[in-house]
């Protein structure tokens, strides 16, 4: 439980950092382009959208948890699950951009987060509150390490430097 609490004043400094995220990324060490540039204005705009409207979902989260308001944990996870807009807004051309340019981390990051908000709808509508908290846990590292594969151009804090990817004693 104090692992959860620490990772939820995590999440309380880290989230709205996150959110001011725009869609498009860089790797910063090689200047190459992870696809979400070459997204259209419209549809970078729509993305951007939906990390705004993750992250207060992310927030809203954590009164419902302290509260033990385990329906309204379920209805945010399942909004997040099911998109809050991108899902219902793109038109069937975007919908091809999206798969076209993105390259396949990215996709099966986006898949795993929606796995995720799914199972948190899961275990909220079954009161399981140290679950809750557990998904809860899980879905804050999976926006930070998207934001640490395909944002760094926004947050450098969470781009890897050299010396930090050896690991030594």
């Amino acid at each position: 439980m104090r692992l959860f609490f620490c990772n939820i004043i995590f999440l309380l400094v880290i989230l709205p950092a996150v959110s001011a995220a725009g869609p498009g990324s860089k790797n910063n060490q090689s200047g190459v382009s992870h696809g979400v540039e070459g997204l259209s204005p419209e549809l970078r705009k729509l993305l951007q959208k939906e990390m705004q409207a993750l992250q207060n979902g992310m927030m809203e989260i954590i009164p419902a948890y302290i509260s033990g308001d385990w329906s309204k944990i379920d209805n945010i996870a399942l909004k997040m699950k099911n998109s809050f807009i991108l899902r219902q807004a793109l038109t069937d051309k975007q919908k091809h951009e999206l798969h076209s340019v993105l390259p396949e981390t990215f996709i099966k990051l986006d898949q795993q987060f929606h796995y995720l908000s799914g199972m948190l709808s899961h275990v909220a509508k079954n009161k399981k509150q140290e679950l809750v908290g557990f998904y809860f846990s899980k879905l804050g590292e999976s926006c930070v390490g998207c934001h640490e594969q395909f944002a760094t151009h926004k947050f450098p804090a969470l781009s890897k430097k050299p010396s930090e990817e050896k690991h030594e004693h």
